[in-house]
């Protein structure tokens, strides 16, 4: 990823690709990209994953850091590419959005730990190990001699364990019931249209979807800092006065509507009606944009003398 020198970037988004198995060195990178990220401002992180998973740790580290980063303020969603399976989607779930294509193959929700039991191999060519440990659960997994009862026991709780906590955070990212996720989180792997109907994605599509959905993200929440109250009040004060300069505001409302979803255009409506009805008093509310050509808009409602 290319960074601009500025701290705060005027990007309007962020791109993290998450390719191959999720280790250690997946870890040291991703976490040094997010802080990056926070550091410069981003609004918003598009974070591609094609993995089919790794190790627990590491894929909870940087799940956290991602929630990290959305409490300051920048808004996350995954894009699920070939594949994105068990750790790939602990990671994905600490997302706001996940999007996925139709065949993408996600799922192994689980946790998995296997050893080799070669003692009748060895025997047969004459190696017998020789063992000195400090406890009786120390040469856990050793190939020589299969798992005690005790052993296999012990082992099955670190399972259990890890298995709970990677249900929990599917069950709060996705705002699923942890007995709904324990329905299809038994190790299957499912397509992107079968996770949909799960609950596990919010959208079937690509990455360009993806993108999209991030930029709309951004747009609803800065659209829902308006203070709707403040813009009433001063279209009432200016409808007293009855001395402002005249000047349409409803091409500018008519351009804005372009930008937003069928929800926020409902608003607009509202607010191109009122301008109506008002112009004829005088008043004058405007929207200004910072950047049309790149879409970062951010909004002002006054009255002009």
């Amino acid at each position: 990823m290319i960074w601009p020198l500025r701290r705060k970037s005027k990007k309007r988004m962020a791109r993290i690709c998450i390719e191959g198995p999720i280790n250690s060195e997946t870890r040291k990178i991703v976490l040094k990209a997010l802080k990056q990220i926070e550091e410069r401002e981003f609004p918003a992180l598009l974070l591609r994953i094609d993995s089919p998973g790794g190790t627990v740790g590491d894929s909870q580290e940087i799940h956290s850091a991602l929630l990290r980063l959305r409490e300051k303020g920048c808004h996350v969603v995954a894009s699920f590419g070939n594949i994105s399976a068990s750790g790939g989607v602990y990671i994905g779930v600490g997302a706001e959005k996940i999007v996925a294509n139709p065949g993408t193959i996600t799922g192994s929700i689980g946790v998995i730990l296997r050893g080799n039991n070669i003692s009748k191999l060895l025997e047969k060519v004459g190696i017998k190990f020789e063992t000195v440990k400090s406890g009786i659960y120390k040469d856990i997994l050793s190939p020589d001699r299969p798992l005690s009862t005790e052993e296999r026991a012990l082992l099955q709780s670190l399972i259990d364990s890890s298995y709970e906590q990677f249900v929990l955070a599917v069950s709060k990212g996705r705002n699923l019931t942890p007995e709904v996720v324990k329905s299809f989180a038994d190790g299957r792997v499912f397509t992107g249209e079968q996770a949909k109907e799960f609950g596990l994605v919010d959208e079937i599509g690509d990455e360009n979807d993806a993108k999209f959905i991030s930029r709309n993200i951004v747009k609803e929440r800065q659209l829902k800092k308006i203070d709707t109250q403040k813009l009433v009040r001063i279209i009432e004060k200016s409808k007293r006065k009855r001395n402002y300069k005249v000047h349409s505001a409803t091409k500018t409302f008519q351009a804005l509507r372009i930008f937003v979803n069928k929800e926020i255009s409902e608003l607009i409506n509202g607010l191109i009606n009122s301008a109506k009805i008002l112009k004829k008093d005088g008043v004058l509310a405007v929207v200004t944009f910072h950047s049309l050509e790149d879409k970062i808009v951010k909004y002002f409602f006054k009255s002009l003398s």
